[in-house]
């Protein structure tokens, strides 16, 4: 299967886990628990996969940049939770760094 479309599925189940430990309250929920850690589990697989044809750097800067980005949107609509001044131009520099590493590093593509 093409690595883009696993990285993208793994990126998807990160970001659904993640929200998932928030509901778990502290892993006191038992269904948000579970479903938190199945999901880390199968993202962490599938990366693992990705990792066979990408390079490590390309990829762990996509997977954990566009997490961070979509993780806090969600967290915005879904939970209500602010995102001021700072927390803007953090997630711009996250999407500025993962650009700059995909449109001109040569290392990251070998």
């Amino acid at each position: 299967m093409n690595p883009w479309i696993l990285l993208a599925f793994s990126i998807c189940l990160e970001i659904v886990a993640t929200n998932l430990l928030k509901l778990s309250d502290g892993f006191t929920k038992s269904l948000p628990t579970v479903g938190s850690l199945g999901l880390y589990a199968v993202s962490f697989y599938l990366v693992s996969i990705v990792f066979r044809t990408l390079p490590v750097g390309l990829v762990y800067a996509i997977w954990s940049g566009v997490g961070i980005v979509l993780t806090t949107l969600v967290a915005y609509f879904v939970f209500g939770q602010r995102i001021d001044t700072a927390g803007l131009i953090g997630i711009g520099l996250i999407i500025a760094g993962v650009l700059v590493i995909n449109l001109f590093s040569t290392a990251s593509h070998s």
